[in-house]
This record gives structure tokens, sequence and C-alpha cells, in this order.
């Protein structure tokens, strides 16, 4: 039988989420497949508990360990998991749930947990940003800037986030960032900068359609300055998938580059703001995560 750990973030996600979480326990013992799965199940206490609990579940010989929250949860269990045999599944339970939707992983808990019983693994690549992982993407820029301010913010939700762009777009300034590596060398003054190893923010927000979760290569996603003019139209591609083809956007391919900025100013990874420096190393780990994902 195999063995499987489910690590829940409590506090992830909006209230209706939370409230699931209560019921998780009762959900898996009538939905999954106890003759495949012997099961175990823990909470997060702090921040970076989720990395040290799926260490543990890794180093025990689980072959899979199932992030029941967002992105910063399945980011924090990545950076746990990575250069093992243990796969990550994912019951996404965050306000975006950006590699979760990539995957084609159901929104609906019981879907979700379901698909446990008839998955596969698939290894993917992962990012490191001055050695910091993500799974999805990492940037700089407008969306960072709003990533730090969404943080700070006690209510959570895709309608929050909305009005937090809405508060900064007209007031930001964009910055000039130089990047260099695999044969580019270029400068660029940019709204934001998205380095996309899958190939969206979350919530259906598809900033990099052609990334590759296999492919070895980040797809890096350059928006004009000019961007706030042209927002209604860059809105509807982003969500209709095609943003790329818009020419606001600049798209370049590389699995290792050095970003330099002009300053030491906001900066995202996997949705979250961190402290990272102004010159940041950014490159891809090819095929260095496994994760359960749905049968063809």
């Amino acid at each position: 039988m195999k063995k499987i750990a489910f690590i829940i973030n409590p506090v992830s996600g909006a209230k209706k989420q939370q409230d699931i979480k209560r019921t998780l326990p009762e959900r898996l013992s009538q939905i999954l497949d106890s003759t495949q799965w012997s099961v175990s199940i823990a909470q997060t206490e702090y921040a970076g508990h989720a990395t040290l609990l799926a260490q543990q579940y890794a180093t025990q010989g689980f072959d899979a360990v199932v992030a029941v929250g967002g992105d910063g949860t399945v980011n924090e269990i990545a950076c746990g998991l990575r250069d093992t045999q243990t796969a990550m599944a994912i019951l996404p339970m965050g306000s975006g749930n950006g590699l979760a939707r990539h995957l084609h992983i159901p929104m609906d808990v019981n879907k979700a947990i379901d698909l446990l019983n008839h998955c596969e693994p698939m290894r993917i690549d992962y990012g490191l940003a001055n050695d910091r992982l993500f799974v999805c993407t990492c940037g700089t820029g407008f969306d960072a800037t709003v990533a730090e301010r969404f943080a700070g913010n006690t209510r959570r939700g895709f309608m929050t986030y909305i009005r937090t762009v809405i508060r900064f777009v007209f007031t930001y300034r964009s910055l000039s960032y130089h990047i260099t590596g695999e044969g580019l060398d270029e400068t660029h003054r940019a709204f934001l900068i998205t380095f996309a190893n899958a190939n969206q923010w979350g919530n259906e927000a598809i900033i990099a359609p052609k990334a590759n979760l296999q492919d070895g290569k980040m797809d890096i996603i350059i928006m004009s300055p000019n961007a706030l003019w042209g927002s209604l139209p860059l809105a509807v591609r982003l969500f209709a998938g095609n943003i790329d083809r818009s020419p606001m956007i600049q798209t370049l391919r590389a699995g290792d580059i050095l970003l330099q900025r002009e300053c030491a100013a906001a900066f995202h990874i996997d949705g979250d703001p961190v402290q990272i420096g102004q010159d940041i190393r950014i490159r891809i780990v090819k095929a260095g995560l496994s994760v359960l994902v749905p049968k063809p």
C-alpha cells in the first residue's frame, strides 16, 4: 500500500475554503481509495512549516505529499520535495491556484481527492531565483508591487486582488532592467517582467501561454511601460490566453539568466513578496520535482 500525507494550511484561502479543510478527514474517508492509500494528516503552524513536514515525509519514504492550500503552500511543499522521488499532489484551496490550474487539477475539492485514485506521477521543472524556489512564476515590477500590498491585506480572494490593482495602477513608475545570459544582453524599461515556469499567475490569468513545465526553459514576459494605456485589451488577452500576441508584450526564452535592476524593488515568488536584492540569478532546474497529475 502506498503512503500519502496531507499537509493542511489552515489559514489559506477564503472562509469557505477554510471550512472545507475542517471536513477533510471525513471527505478522505468517503472518497479516497483506502485499499490504495495509507493516509497521514498534518497542519502547518508557522511559515516554512510545510517545507519541514514535507522533508520529513520524503525521508520516511512516503509516495506522495498533498498540499492542501494555495500557491504559497504548494511552494513550501515543493521546497521540501524537490530532487526526491516523493511526488507532490495538490488540493487547491488558495486565491490563485496557479500550478493546479496549469496541471488541470479540479478546483472542486471532492474531484481533486478522487483524482488521487487514478493519477500518475510526472517530473516537472522548478525555478530558482537567487536559490529561492518557484514552481509557477517569479517576477518584478507592478505585479510584485501589488503582491506586497495584497499580502498586507486582511481580506483575501480575487476581488480583493483586483481592488489592490486598481488602487496602485495609476501611480506605479516603470523601472529599467538588464537581462544577460544564454546569448541575451538586453536592457528594457518595463511595467513588469515575469519569469514563467508554468503558464499563469493564477485564477486563469495566463501570462505565459506557451510556458512548458518540462522543457528546461522559462518564458520571460516583458510588459511595455505603456501597458497602462492598453490595460483593457491586455486584461482581455490575459484571460483569453493570448497575451503574447499583444504588441505591448515581448517574450524571451532561456534556462539561466542574470537580472540586474536599477534599484532593489519589489519581487515576488509564486505570488508572495520577498526581499531578494538588486541583482538576481534566475534559472530552471529540469525535471527536479515529481507531481501527481490526471492520467491522459
